[in-house]
């Protein structure tokens, strides 16, 4: 293994989620030659089925803010980084090549969303090997059409990811992972016995932040905390027909 390839593995098993940052900023220099490296990620068809909005005013991010249940970070960090599947630059050249695109449906979402994702992933590596922190934002698909407003997002763009960027002002500790006979498979997917998940889920269980978690919501078990607070099936449903009405409003879903 290589030297390169040495510091990008251990970048990555140190990785932490920062929430707060000093008061630095991050150059547009810096900031695009990581958006330009990023690109060279995989690509569906090499036609890179993504956009990216980088927001830095003051006032630009207060107004994402709501969106994202105004996370302090959205606001405190230099920038904010909006992914968002793309089908609409693909078919404008298309319509102005002489040909009829094809692309308002669910499976071109998908696709365009796995690029985005895709290219989300190799921009954090790459910001990490610069020494930047940043915090990945599951809240962009909880509220998508107040983003689509904010940033005026036009038909057959839908946001997928966020990322708010800067020089960390802190050292958070890591969070837990699953041992790796917990998610890897041999040659075909094998169900879990009620034993497998006693001894995958036994280190998470037993952390005193979790147990204390389970004692302050007075819950039995961490996966009810899961189940009753953090991701009800209430909040689920709700957040997929939001989900499904942004698709729809982005042209991705015929009625």
């Amino acid at each position: 293994m290589d030297m390169k390839n040495e510091q990008m593995n251990k970048s990555v098993e140190n990785r932490r989620t920062v929430r707060k940052y000093a008061d630095k900023e991050v150059s547009d220099e810096l900031l695009n030659s990581l958006l330009r490296t990023a690109a060279r990620t995989q690509t569906m068809g090499n036609l890179q089925l993504y956009s990216v909005v980088v927001t830095r005013s003051k006032e630009a991010k207060e107004r994402l803010a709501p969106a994202h249940f105004n996370q302090p970070m959205v606001t405190q960090a230099p920038v904010v980084l909006t992914v968002c599947a793309d089908f609409n630059r693909t078919s404008v050249w298309c319509r102005n090549r002489k040909a009829e695109p094809g692309y308002d449906n669910f499976l071109s979402f998908v696709n365009a969303a796995i690029d985005a994702l895709l290219f989300t992933q190799t921009f954090c590596n790459l910001a990490e090997e610069e020494g930047l922190g940043y915090c990945f934002l599951g809240t962009t698909v909880y509220m998508p059409k107040l983003i689509i407003e904010t940033l005026e997002l036009p038909q057959l763009v839908m946001p997928v990811a966020t990322i708010t960027l800067g020089w960390p002002d802190e050292q958070p500790p890591q969070t837990d992972r699953l041992p790796l006979e917990s998610f890897v498979h041999a040659e075909t997917y094998h169900d879990y016995l009620p034993a497998d998940i006693d001894h995958y889920y036994a280190y998470k269980e037993g952390l005193e932040e979790n147990r204390q978690f389970c004692a302050i919501n007075q819950k039995e078990t961490l996966a009810q905390i899961f189940t009753d607070i953090r991701y009800t099936k209430k909040d689920n449903e709700g957040m997929s027909e939001g989900l499904l009405e942004a698709l729809q409003m982005q042209g991705f879903m015929k009625k």
